[in-house]
């Protein structure tokens, strides 16, 4: 994995979390480039980006320096659920992208 991937800083610690998780270094990159969400982060001056893929919301925590640069703090992923009636189940299909990873077993 790359501490400078993408342009932006990685922290070890995210770079650990990324591996720990099996999360693919250029998924988390483009949750931090292109999110469909983001919001304050408690950390102060760092935000949370979200990015849906498949059954999976991945979260980037990132900030960016005194020098103004980007630096990623954290990466986790978490399954998503729809609620049905009083119950909440785990998301099936995933849209394209699911289909695609289905399809090459990824």
């Amino acid at each position: 994995m790359d501490p400078h991937f993408g342009g932006v800083i990685w922290t070890k610690h995210a770079l650990q979390r990324l591996s720990q998780r099996g999360i693919r270094q250029g998924d988390a990159w483009a949750t931090f480039q292109r999110p469909e969400q983001s919001r304050y982060a408690k950390t102060q001056g760092a935000w949370i980006y979200y990015k849906t893929y498949g059954n999976e919301k991945l979260e980037v925590v990132a900030k960016q320096n005194d020098r103004k640069e980007w630096v990623i703090l954290t990466v986790w992923s978490r399954p998503i659920y729809e609620r049905y009636g009083n119950k909440h189940t785990e998301r099936k299909g995933g849209g394209f992208i699911g289909f695609v990873r289905r399809l090459l077993n990824i």
